[in-house]
């Protein structure tokens, strides 16, 4: 039944609800596996649909795979052809899922990631940021490129700022619409993010999102204006250079040293 994987692929039908774009050019599927370095032999794939990366996933030695797939036809699919993964083919929602219910241990993540999932997919990374040592994705080129980018961009956000904060991060390389059935009508983008050493960062983790997410809201603003909705006291750092800065001129650094002056200065 393997023989013929490749002549039925067309048989499963992307779904626009569900993002899908197949990806249809094998080099580019097997330059995307091999970009997994897999310090953690344990890997999930996310989105599989036809298995276009799970067939170079599951040729690589000493890897524990598993799969998770919304679509039941891209999961009838890939029972058939990968017998190999046996049980390890999951018909789960992967944002609902708790990732203990995946490994109990680090595992990497690969994915051709649905566009309408590819950023509460990196939220969810950020948030089990401890568990996911590793991402290799595609995904829209925005998004892709605002993962990577740094301060000074256009592009630089929320995402950007909490994911650096924890992960080295790389673009790869880009993708045309072409090599996609159906094309979709933006580029696509390959990141690595590659896990830090630090466990934590030096300052209160849940309060440091809220600010990064409270500046980036209000990103035309001055820094002064967006964090009027965070309670502190604003008189102890008025004069602060940070202040009179706007969100893209704040490099990672600059909001965790934000954050330790807003949580050194309470309202009392």
């Amino acid at each position: 039944m393997r023989q013929n994987k490749t002549d039925d692929r067309d048989m499963v039908k992307a779904k626009k609800h569900l993002g899908q774009h197949f990806l249809t050019d094998l080099s580019i599927a097997e330059r995307i596996a091999e970009s997994l370095s897999v310090s953690q032999n344990q890997v999930v794939e996310v989105g599989p649909g036809t298995g276009v990366l799970t067939q170079y996933l599951v040729k690589r030695p000493n890897i524990d795979l598993k799969v998770v797939e919304l679509d039941i036809e891209s999961v009838e699919y890939l029972t058939a052809h990968y017998p190999e993964l046996d049980q390890r083919i999951l018909y789960k929602d992967f944002l609902k899922m708790d990732m203990g219910d995946l490994f109990k241990t680090p595992f990497s993540l690969i994915g051709n990631f649905p566009y309408n999932i590819s950023g509460p997919l990196f939220f969810k990374v950020f948030e089990n940021r401890n568990q996911i040592p590793e991402v290799v994705g595609m995904l829209q080129k925005e998004v892709a490129e605002r993962i990577a980018s740094g301060p000074g961009s256009k592009v630089y956000g929320v995402l950007s700022v909490l994911l650096q904060a924890f992960y080295d991060i790389e673009y790869l390389f880009t993708v045309e619409p072409h090599v996609f059935n159906p094309p979709p009508k933006v580029r696509s983008g390959v990141i690595r993010l590659i896990r830090k050493d630090n466990e934590t960062i030096d300052c209160n983790e849940k309060l440091f999102v809220q600010v990064v997410k409270a500046i980036f809201h209000h990103r035309r603003k001055a820094i002064r204006n967006s964090i009027k909705v965070i309670d502190f006291n604003r008189e102890a750092i008025a004069d602060h250079v940070y202040l009179t800065r706007r969100p893209e001129q704040m490099s990672v650094d600059d909001f965790i040293e934000l954050t330790k002056m807003i949580e050194s200065n309470p309202n009392v």
